[in-house]
């Protein structure tokens, strides 16, 4: 039977780059997706990019650019990327266009018409200086449980408590640094709290066949058993202007929190391939189709897709979800990404290095199973397993026998031998090999191949076909041997080709077949069509490119080059450079040989990135006499540790809390205290002494981030 199926990915955020732990998701999305269109199914996958909220409105602001057009092109940048990786999206939208704002808005006039949206007032943090209400992430300060310091406003990152930004000690706004003042605001509630929806959850989280065991036993934590009370509340789904999104219906300045518009992306998405392939929209939306509608996301968002989403569909008069597929998160060598390591790699650098996509795609199918766990992308072992599994035993079958068919034979298998044992060994496999695909355990289905691949291996191996091709009269079993490797090699690459579609395609070509579908597996290659010569399919993986890889994405921690000339002393950096000795250069008394500057052009002041900075945290270094170490807010630029040569000129307390100017894109030096992420400026005098030193502060209005120009 056809199965009609609607598939998405996680809506990627247009506030950053794709990068190889983002493509986990992407990457078995697709390969699922791809086996279902093998099989006959009508699939649709849609995606789009999630635009909206204050990081981008913040981001764009800082780039002196419109939030439209930032999103604009990141979207051209996410867009490259999933082409360049294969992933097979039907449509990949925005959810800034009219069909998700006009959803969202009927989304919510059918919840407020069930009577599950009320409003009420809410007591938050407001910036006084950039006269908007902050959201909890930009709210900063200390730990109400721990102390520590820098803590966003929802949780500390030291001792895992969470909490409101109301409970923060010594709290700052991460948008201008200013201290934030209470302020009341209508805030409208999605009430997820209302019994009807309790119910609904309970029934829809606690079904067998729809979460994975883990995620199901998660949504138990929150809607508990029947009769008892459960964690639920009511969300809160509205924002104050200033904010990047959609409005909400009859309540000017009130918008909705990203999260409510995000997962109606989906359906904006897929409405526009209904549009354009005719499709009936509402007949796969409504209440009890008989369409399915999967999700793949990261366990990370489990509470948004299991309890929001489901309930926001089932109250608004829609379809919810037949499953939610979770998966676990990437690590690299076992350690989370790294940009000092190089292993935060982008999507972009992987491609821009010359490493085949199809690498990758292959080894996240060997490590991907249906269950939540993280993988681990080991770089040395991801090298070998590509070398020996592709290219040692999958590709080398084809290179081995195909030439002689060609040579020999005009490219024409023999028939007969298309019934030998082993080519019933591989198309008995097919349902196996299916149902493992069906049920996302795609490191057991590349496991199966790989065995039935060395299967084939030993039997060439123990056939000998190059040396069948030099005896007389052997030309029968040099037909048979190859005809049954090739006819192999075309199962295992119908087996392999949704994740390896661009080698399937080349294989395809080669062969002369039409693109390979589930049912081809008893078709078999025909002796009155010939294969063309066979061309390189890939090729093995150079451990320099991997050396490469790494290094494109590490974040340099050598010293930047000494200057040809000294700054002037009126503006003299205060992030000391390391000396021989090892000792920071600002440590020692300067050389005051030459005091006049050379004179630079625009292009050359142009290189430096000053930005405003606010000082979060200012500590004495123990060891070091003239030091103080210094904890920068650059807003949306996140955080930057300084080491400053200011001890003498200033306590500590007194610098918390100000504003002041940094150089941000001063390579990262290593001392012996730690990592110095740029530097602030002063002011001194000729002598540069330090009891007449200033740190340079910028006027009333300037905020974190902002560029100095």
């Amino acid at each position: 039977m056809t199965r009609r199926l609607l598939v998405t990915s996680a809506l990627p955020y247009a506030n950053g780059q794709i990068h190889i732990g983002h493509l986990v998701e992407y990457i078995q999305t697709d390969i699922w997706v791809r086996f279902q269109r093998m099989r006959g199914h009508e699939v649709w996958y849609a995606c789009a990019d999630d635009t909206h909220g204050t990081p981008i409105m913040l981001r764009a602001e800082s780039e002196g650019i419109t939030p439209k057009q930032l999103i604009d092109r990141v979207w051209h940048e996410h867009k490259a990327d999933f082409d360049g990786f294969g992933v097979s999206f039907d449509n990949f939208g925005s959810t800034d266009c009219d069909e998700n704002r006009e959803l969202a808005q009927g989304i919510y006039r059918n919840l407020r018409a069930a009577g599950l949206i009320e409003t009420r007032d809410v007591e938050q943090f407001y910036d006084p200086v950039k006269q908007m209400f902050l959201p909890d992430r930009f709210v900063k300060g200390e730990c109400p449980k721990c102390g520590a310091a820098d803590q966003y406003g929802d949780s500390c990152e030291k001792c895992g408590a969470t909490y409101s930004p109301t409970e923060l000690k010594r709290p700052y706004s991460a948008v201008s640094g200013a201290v934030p003042v209470r302020k009341a605001s209508e805030h409208h509630f999605f009430k997820l709290s209302d019994p009807r929806c309790e119910a609904f959850l309970r029934d829809w989280t606690q079904a067998t066949d729809r979460l994975q065991p883990e995620a199901r036993n998660k949504m138990r934590e929150w809607v508990g058993e029947a009769g008892d009370e459960s964690k639920l509340g009511d969300w809160d789904i509205s924002r104050d202007a200033p904010y990047f999104g959609f409005e909400i219906p009859d309540a000017p300045g009130k918008y909705f929190y990203v999260w409510l518009d995000a997962p109606v992306g989906y359906y904006a998405s897929f409405q526009r391939i209904c549009a354009r392939e005719g499709l009936d929209f509402a007949e796969w939306t409504r209440p009890g189709s008989a369409t399915e509608q999967y999700h793949f996301i990261g366990k990370d968002i489990l509470y948004f897709h299991t309890l929001f989403w489901p309930a926001m569909l089932n109250f608004a008069g829609y379809r919810t979800p037949t499953n939610v597929f979770a998966h676990g998160f990437l690590t690299v060598d076992g350690e989370k990404m790294s940009k000092s390591r190089g292993t935060f790699i982008t999507a972009a650098s992987y491609l821009q290095q010359g490493l085949n996509p199809e690498w990758l795609r292959y080894y996240f199918a060997a490590k991907l199973n249906a269950s939540l766990e993280d993988i681990d992308l080991k770089l040395e072992d991801f090298v070998a397993r590509v070398n020996s599994d592709l290219v040692g035993k999958y590709v080398n079958i084809a290179s081995r026998c195909a030439g002689f068919l060609a040579k020999r034979f005009d490219g024409r298998v023999d028939a007969a031998a298309l019934a030998h044992p082993l080519v019933a060994e591989l198309r008995g496999a097919a349902d196996e090999i299916a149902t493992l695909y069906e049920a996302r355990e795609f490191a057991k289905a590349m496991r199966r191949v790989m065995e039935l691949a060395d299967g084939v291996n030993v039997f060439v191996d123990s056939e000998k076909p190059w040396e069948l091709a030099k005896l007389e009269g052997r030309d029968a079993d040099l037909h048979r041997v190859c005809t049954v490797a090739l006819e192999c090699f075309r199962l295992l690459t119908l087996y392999l080709k949704p994740v390896l579609p661009t080698v399937a395609e080349k294989v395809e070509a080669f062969l002369d077949v039409p693109p390979l579908a589930w049912g081809d597996v008893a078709k078999g290659l025909s002796a009155d069509q010939p294969v063309k010569a066979y061309q390189h399919l890939m090729q093995r993986i150079d451990t320099k490119l991997i050396d490469a890889l790494v290094a494109a994405n590490r974040q340099t921690l050598a010293p930047a080059p000494a200057p040809a000339t000294k700054p002037a002393k009126a503006a003299t950096p205060v992030q000391p450079a390391p000396s021989p000795s090892g000792a920071a250069m600002s440590e020692t008394a300067p050389d005051n040989a030459q005091t006049d500057s050379a004179h630079i052009g625009i292009d050359d002041f142009a290189k430096v990135d000053l930005r405003i900075a606010r000082i979060a945290k200012a500590e004495h270094v123990e060891g070091a006499d003239k030091l103080l170490r210094l904890q920068l807010d650059l807003g949306p630029m996140g955080t930057r540790q300084v080491f400053a040569g200011i001890k003498s000129a200033y306590a500590p307390e007194a610098l918390e809390g100000r504003l002041t100017v940094m150089v941000a894109n001063l390579a990262p030096r290593k001392m012996k205290f730690g990592i110095s992420e740029g530097m602030v400026l002063a002011a001194s005098d000729e002598t540069g002494g330090v009891t007449g030193l200033f740190i340079l502060s910028p006027d009333n209005g300037a905020q974190p981030g902002m560029k100095v120009r």
